[in-house]
């Protein structure tokens, strides 16, 4: 993964500065030769100059390495000589044998290398793959403000079965957020599948259930020509679909067996769970069941929806308990959508460990509020949480201001 993921899930793991490692690596050689030259000649430690080129190995190439294994296979035979043993049996043995673990090192430093320079080029491939299919989503959309966030849970990709997208519409503005059964790059297809057909749908029906049964159609086709035999009817996409109207305070939501969103109300009104309606996910038959419902709720200025896939709610901590999300928001109701991502992130990250058990896809969408509003809301707009005062903190004046 690139920098940029190593970053937002705390999964970089810092290693040892080589340049301290051959300190300790020749302090090692020195200390252990001048042991064993000083202790009785019953008592043999040069076998342990095997340390200091494994411990080289750890920061440094396969050459560095070889010097430092050439150098503790002089030390060895140094000491034999000191003992007038050099050409002794014990002695000769005990060259040969550090030479060979030398090598073995070296030849392992080798692999190791070739190892990460085509782990590097996965990655590579990986994040490319990420920017060409999930597009980044723009930071306003018409009067809404969105802010994203993808955490892969495999190290060997940036990418999974997680998925989200936006459309501007005549009528307002759509969103998609979906998780693909499964993770990692075996899901990357369909999460492409229904992202491009979304982008596309998104535009062509009026009513969130038509545009649901498109997706269905375009999952269930995909899965007939590409779905292997042995996963036959177990493969499908749970997706959440969004319609939020320029013109009513409200927001329209139709759910293929996706995860409910949070509404965090302006003003610190709380946070709440909307009753939603599911219909079955996409690819499990969506067509023959009743149809998806189209739930209605109250959406006004200032408020923030958190859409999210199961990833976020499942994730457990070493105990085994999982991620208190409803519990936690409500103390970042008042930041805004990137800022309250970045306090779920780093959440997550803490709960977890650093390690997912599956992908975690979000998304917040504040609608903005009146232009004085706006006003005051920038002048509270929430730190990050390195910077300062808690979230949600407000001035008296802006107080007053807003009152």
């Amino acid at each position: 993964m690139g920098d940029w993921q190593r970053r937002l899930t705390g999964r970089a793991q810092p290693r040892p500065s080589g340049h301290v490692l051959l300190l300790v690596s020749a302090v090692l050689i020195v200390l252990i030769t001048v042991s064993d030259i000083v202790t009785p000649t019953d008592i043999h430690l040069g076998p342990l100059l095997v340390i200091a080129p494994a411990i080289t190995a750890w920061a440094e190439g396969p050459w560095t390495t070889g010097c430092v294994g050439a150098l503790s296979v002089a030390a060895q035979a140094f000491i034999g000589w000191h003992s007038h043993s050099l050409l002794s049996r014990n002695v000769i043995v005990q060259v040969i044998s550090l030479a060979v673990l030398s090598a073995l090192i070296v030849a392992l430093s080798v692999v190791r290398d070739r190892r990460r320079r085509e782990l590097a080029q996965v990655r590579s491939v990986a994040e490319a793959a990420q920017r060409v299919l999930l597009w980044p989503l723009p930071d306003r959309l018409g009067s809404l403000q969105l802010a994203s966030l993808y955490l892969a849970a495999e190290d060997e990709a940036s990418i999974g079965g997680d998925l989200y997208a936006a459309a501007r519409t005549g009528r307002g503005a759509r969103l998609l957020i979906g998780d693909v059964r499964g993770k990692g790059l075996p899901a990357v297809g369909e999460a492409a599948l229904l992202l491009g057909a979304f982008r596309e749908a998104a535009h062509h029906h009026t009513a969130l259930p038509a545009l649901a049964a498109s997706l269905e159609r375009s999952i269930t086709r995909y899965l007939a020509d590409f779905e292997p035999e042995e996963e036959a009817g177990e493969r499908f996409v749970t997706a959440l679909l969004l319609e939020v109207p320029d013109d009513e305070p409200v927001v329209r939501m139709t759910s293929c067996g996706h995860v409910a969103p949070l509404l965090l109300k302006r003003d610190g009104g709380g946070v709440s769970v909307p009753d939603l309606n599911p219909a079955p996910p996409l690819g499990v038959g969506l067509a023959d069941a009743d149809g998806p419902t189209v739930d209605v709720l109250p959406f006004g200025p200032g408020d923030t929806l958190l859409l999210f896939t199961d990833g976020v709610v499942e994730a457990r901590d070493r105990h085994g308990a999982f991620y208190p999300l409803t519990e936690r928001t409500p103390q970042w109701a008042g930041c805004a959508p990137e800022v309250l991502l970045d306090h779920v992130r780093r959440d997550l990250i803490a709960h977890t460990g650093g390690r997912l058990g599956d992908d975690v896809a979000l998304i917040a969408v504040r609608r903005e509020p009146s232009a004085s509003a706006a006003r005051v809301g920038r002048a509270l707009r929430c730190a990050r949480p390195d910077d300062a005062p808690a979230a949600g903190a407000q001035p008296e004046q802006a107080r007053r201001e807003q009152a």
